[in-house]
């Protein structure tokens, strides 16, 4: 086997485990994708059914602001 030769199999080899390493990821993102896709639109199902049977939130109570006013004083030179 001549270096070149054995260099490019080399590399294509590299390539090809790379190849493989990406394929498998995007295999595993497509599944998780999907898991995360339906379990979205069950919650939203869900929201929707608890909405049409009337179930609402209390409307959250008003916040104060709270301002805290500090002395200055103004040095004249």
């Amino acid at each position: 086997m001549t270096p070149l030769y054995f260099l490019l199999f080399t590399i294509m080899t590299e390539q090809q485990d790379h190849l493989v390493s990406l394929l498998q990821q995007r295999e595993e993102i497509d599944a998780s994708f999907t898991k995360n896709r339906e379990m979205y639109w069950k919650i939203q199902g869900a929201i929707e059914y608890l909405a049409q049977i009337g179930v609402t939130l209390p409307e959250p109570e008003p916040v104060e602001e709270v301002v805290e006013e500090k002395d200055v004083e103004v040095v004249e030179d």
